[in-house]
């Protein structure tokens, strides 16, 4: 049976579709992505909750010349279908495939490289300001959902837009809100009312002779100002977008195409910056996904049928939830302990923590810098926060980090999950910097674990020391080696020699210590023998032993997964620069000066040399 997807290549081939045709398009785009996620994993909830309004955007806009931006990204397949790689689409996530967010060197369509929260309404604005300098007059609109909207960099968006008073429409996608259907029918009727054409000109005509009047003008427009500000905030909850400078519009139903189409097509030529409010169901159209958003929210390979993961039998622990374990065993060791996070409670691992202290547990939403100024807060009256943020979601804190922790010397926690190569989710989403933009900050201290009994370890330490940390560590399982029953503290910069040998000297930090391990045990195997040390601090450096062994050995190979420029092998050398050993021969592993795309993380890690094979070859070049 021929499908209508069959049919479609590029949004130009819809709009001509009629709404009964667009409905089953949307069932077949919502079919197509169950499909491809179940096999390669992805974003599932958000993208099925947006089918409909990412039909009816571009069925009403003339996109790509209009300019349709995504906030995140993880709404964005069905928008991927629909631009011309339909048939593509099965190589999602995949190497070498497409991204699985919009990126501007994949499409047209994808007018900005999204990945992380609140950018959309910023870029947005600069679109249409550089549209009105060249004086074009294409339409901007930014889709943005009911968590970003929360972060900081959105309200500065809206904030500007509104000043600036540019023609751009801003979409709300709130999967947070139920759809009443009477409040729901009386709202789409009431916004088709406010925004045709004949009303939007009715009430500008009536205030221009308004304030035409004498004297009482200006009063009058006041207080038709208030009647009518009165009425729409006991409808809709507008208000807040009204005095950002926006006109409000909605709530609508984000699966009734006929709603949607016509509320847009009234919308897209009003004058000024416009906010749409659409109501939508995360995960909709499968029922485990709309049952259990959060899990399918970002998920793995799984069965259609029942909803549930293809799992590897026999796994170990992940790091995740050891982190998870810890700060129960933490928290209840000490009740000066609370548990941070921005907007990530399941993702980091902090869910049962906040199950277990309700009270010592705050969630900041996607508001990072907000997060890390909260926490130094918070130590200034006694307390130990830690703070469990993806690494490359804390890169947004910086600067927060430098003044309001590290001048400060507040003894703040940084708990960095998905540290070094995350996989699928791409250059957005890698953890490879954290070793460079923390090192050379005054005051703080940088540890990785070689497994997850040391996360364990370096969690306790940084409870004890009084002084700002971090800890980073991998996605995914650990190496299932035993856990010890308590946390212990570690010396401050002390590293561990893991194996001894003369022909070389490799210093492993975190995630690359058992794979090192592995190179070195099938070197000896060829008679070469190579001493193994785990650093464990990034800083301070172990220098008393890393010193003395390249100084006995003269060969050294560094190795971590953080780009090469100002990480872990930089360290290093600054450390031999410092005690003058310039008569070494030294090689540093890492990522290059390049954003690593997206692909599995044995792959990946394949690819760059970071695994046992690749970690072999570097050693028998050295030597040679």
């Amino acid at each position: 049976m021929t499908r209508l997807l069959d049919k479609v290549n590029m949004p130009a081939d819809i709009r001509s579709f009629s709404t009964t045709e667009l409905v089953e398009l949307g069932n077949e785009i919502r079919q197509e992505i169950i499909r491809v996620v179940s096999k390669n994993g992805g974003h599932l909830a958000s993208s099925l909750g947006t089918v409909e309004l990412t039909i009816a955007l571009h069925y009403v806009f003339d996109t790509p010349d209009d300019k349709l931006i995504w906030d995140v990204g993880h709404q964005a397949y069905a928008h991927k279908i629909l631009t011309g790689r339909k048939d593509r689409f099965h190589t999602l996530r995949q190497e070498g495939g497409i991204s699985g967010f919009p990126k501007r060197g994949e499409s047209p369509y994808d007018v900005f490289s999204v990945g992380h929260s609140g950018t959309s309404i910023s870029a947005a604005l600069g679109m249409a300001e550089a549209r009105c300098l060249k004086g074009e007059r294409n339409r901007v609109i930014a889709v943005i959902g009911d968590g970003s909207i929360a972060s900081g960099l959105a309200f500065e968006g809206f904030n500007y837009a509104g000043h600036r008073e540019k023609d751009m429409i801003v979409v709300l996608n709130d999967n947070e809100m139920s759809i009443s259907l009477n409040v729901g029918a009386l709202s789409s009727y009431l916004n088709r009312l406010m925004t045709s054409q004949r009303s939007t000109r009715l009430r500008t005509g009536i205030r221009s002779s308004l304030k035409r009047i004498p004297g009482v003008g200006g009063w009058m427009l006041k207080v038709v100002r208030k009647v009518e500000e009165s009425f729409k905030g006991f409808i809709v909850p507008g208000l807040l977008f009204e005095e950002l400078g926006f006109k409000y519009v909605g709530p609508i139903n984000g699966h009734r195409l006929d709603h949607l189409i016509k509320n847009i097509r009234n919308v897209k030529n009003l004058k000024g910056p416009v906010l749409v409010h659409v109501l939508t169901t995360k995960g909709k159209g499968y029922a485990p996904a709309e049952k259990d958003p959060i899990h399918f929210h970002g998920v793995g390979s799984f069965d259609i049928e029942t909803g549930k993961p293809f799992l590897e039998k026999g796994n170990p622990i992940s790091y995740t939830e050891v982190f998870s374990e810890t700060m129960i065993k933490l928290g209840n060791m000490n009740e000066k302990i609370v548990g941070i996070t921005a907007g990530m409670c399941h993702g980091t691992g902090l869910y049962k923590f906040s199950l277990e202290f309700p009270e010592r547990f705050f969630d900041v939403g996607i508001a990072e810098q907000h997060a890390i100024t909260f926490a130094a807060g918070m130590v200034t009256n006694g307390f130990i926060p830690i703070v469990a943020i993806y690494s490359t979601f804390l890169q947004r804190a910086y600067d927060q980090i430098v003044s309001d922790v590290c001048l400060q010397e507040l003894p703040v926690i940084l708990v960095l999950d998905r540290g070094g190569i995350v996989g699928e989710d791409g250059p957005t989403h890698h953890g490879l910097f954290d070793y460079s933009y923390l090192r050379h900050i005054p005051n703080i201290i940088v540890m990785a674990p070689k497994d997850e009994n040391e996360l364990q370890h370096m969690l306790k330490t940084a409870v004890d020391c009084g002084r700002p940390v971090s800890i980073r560590y991998p996605r995914g399982d650990g190496y299932g080696v035993k856990l010890d029953s308590e946390p212990k503290p570690l010396k401050i910069g002390k590293a561990e020699i893991i194996e001894e040998g003369k022909d070389i000297l490799i210093i492993a930090i975190g995630a690359m210590v058992y794979p090192a391990l592995e190179a070195v045990k099938r070197l000896r195997e060829e008679n070469i023998e190579v001493a193994l040390i785990n650093a464990r601090f990034v800083k301070p450096l172990d220098e008393e032993l890393i010193v003395s062994l390249s100084r006995e050995i003269k060969k050294v190979i560094t190795i971590e997964e953080n780009v090469l420029d100002g990480g872990f092998g930089s360290a290093i050398l600054e450390l031999f620069e410092k005690h003058a050993l310039f008569n070494l021969k030294v090689k540093r592993m890492g990522i290059p000066d390049k954003f690593v795309q997206h692909g599995s993380q044995n792959t990946l890690r394949s690819k760059y040399g970071l695994n046992e094979k690749g970690i072999i070859k570097a050693v028998k070049e050295l030597l040679d």
